[in-house]
């Protein structure tokens, strides 16, 4: 591990953290899509709260009709509506100042997302958010993926839609808790045809143009990949917090170290198989020690080597160092790495007892994860 991802906090640092803890608390129910259920949990989770004397009311809560959502409101508080003109449509959102003078401990908003009516204080409901916050008021709110600022080009590549209502993502980042609202995109599409989504005549325009079944399960892999993402930071930051530099085996990471040589090519694909079954991370370094130029040969395996690792998906690390065993060591650490691949040595016992060997170090010095030496293939590699 590095000294730099363990360190003593600046005090510019503590006290950043200070104005976090104090900050009101924003929990966000995020899914793949409308119709996973995020609003009928946050409502649900609304009538606990309010069972334990918490006060809890609904600042704004978009329902589309849905019944069984209609009826979780029953209950809780709900704010009137503002209601705005807007050509020949009125429009009815957020009351901003009814909020803030009602100043509950908990309100509940829905579709973080969504753009205001011209004339509003803020153009988007985010911002509503953000206000309400800074005045001490706890938010609940709900999100759907496609609706992430940095998501917006994927997202239209995908579904072939281009998003208008965004969300940054430092909003996201921010939130004091995700919860992941997952449904199958099977059982999505099946709620959708019952007509639980959206009224009987939209139903197969949705099913012809965003809810199609490839659709839904490429939103599901980035909704569930955003909220491990961040199950992964919270975990770091509190590892680093709390001073625990040993990694904790919560997702297998599987770390090849690779050299300028043929066998290279056999570890990197021995080590994908590795991290395929055990459904981990996959991972791949190299230390070249600093001023020595490789020949032509050598540049030539290490170009093919790390293609290669790129190609299967690995997260491809390299370095310089003149103690390559500490270096990968490090990096093992860093990564959190709990297993770690090795090629055969090629020195001879002599010129390990002269210049000492790598593996041996790699072997004495790393105590938190499980080392594999794989032989060298009969032809020499």
């Amino acid at each position: 591990m590095s000294d730099h991802d363990y360190r003593r906090r600046t005090s510019e640092e503590v006290l950043q953290q200070i104005e976090r803890l104090r900050r009101a608390r924003h929990k966000i129910f995020i899914g793949a899509a409308a119709g996973v259920g995020k609003t009928y949990a946050m409502l649900g989770e609304a009538h606990e709260m309010v069972r334990g004397g918490i006060d809890v009311v609904a600042g704004v809560i978009d329902g589309h009709g849905r019944a069984e959502t209609e009826a979780l409101l029953e209950g809780i508080e709900l704010l009137p509506p503002l209601r705005v003109q807007q050509g020949s449509l009125l429009r009815e959102e957020l009351d901003l100042d009814a909020v803030l003078r009602r100043a509950p401990d908990v309100v509940l908003i829905d579709e973080l997302a969504h753009q205001n009516a011209p004339g509003m204080r803020h153009p988007k409901r985010w911002q509503d958010v953000q206000e309400i916050l800074a005045a001490g008021i706890n938010v609940h709110s709900t999100l759907n993926v496609q609706h992430l600022q940095s998501l917006n080009d994927v997202v239209a590549q995908v579904t072939g839609i281009r998003v208008q209502e965004t969300v940054p993502d430092a909003v996201v980042a921010d939130a004091t808790e995700l919860r992941l609202i997952d449904l199958a995109p099977e059982a999505l599409i099946e709620r959708l045809q019952q007509g639980k989504v959206y009224p009987p005549q939209q139903v197969q325009q949705a099913l012809d143009r965003f809810f199609r079944l490839g659709n839904l399960t490429a939103l599901r892999e980035l909704v569930l990949r955003a909220v491990a993402d961040r199950t992964d930071e919270d975990l770091g930051a509190y590892r680093r917090t709390h001073h625990i530099t040993e990694p904790w085996p919560t997702k297998d990471r599987v770390l090849v170290c690779v050299t300028a040589t043929a066998l290279g090519q056999v570890l990197i694909r021995r080590g994908y198989r590795m991290a395929q079954r055990l459904k981990g991370e996959f991972l791949v370094a190299t230390v070249q020690k600093p001023g020595r130029t490789p020949g032509h040969r050598e540049a030539q395996f290490l170009d093919l080597n790390l293609r290669l690792a790129a190609e299967l998906g690995a997260k491809v690390i390299r370095a310089e160092d003149l103690d390559v065993a500490k270096r990968l060591v490090a990096i093992a650490e860093q990564e959190r790495a709990t297993q770690i691949v090795l090629g055969e040595t090629r020195r001879t016992r002599l010129q390990e007892i002269v210049h000492g060997s790598v593996i041996d170090r790699i072997l004495r010095e790393t105590h938190d994860a499980d080392v594999l030496i794989v032989a060298k293939p009969r032809d020499g590699g």
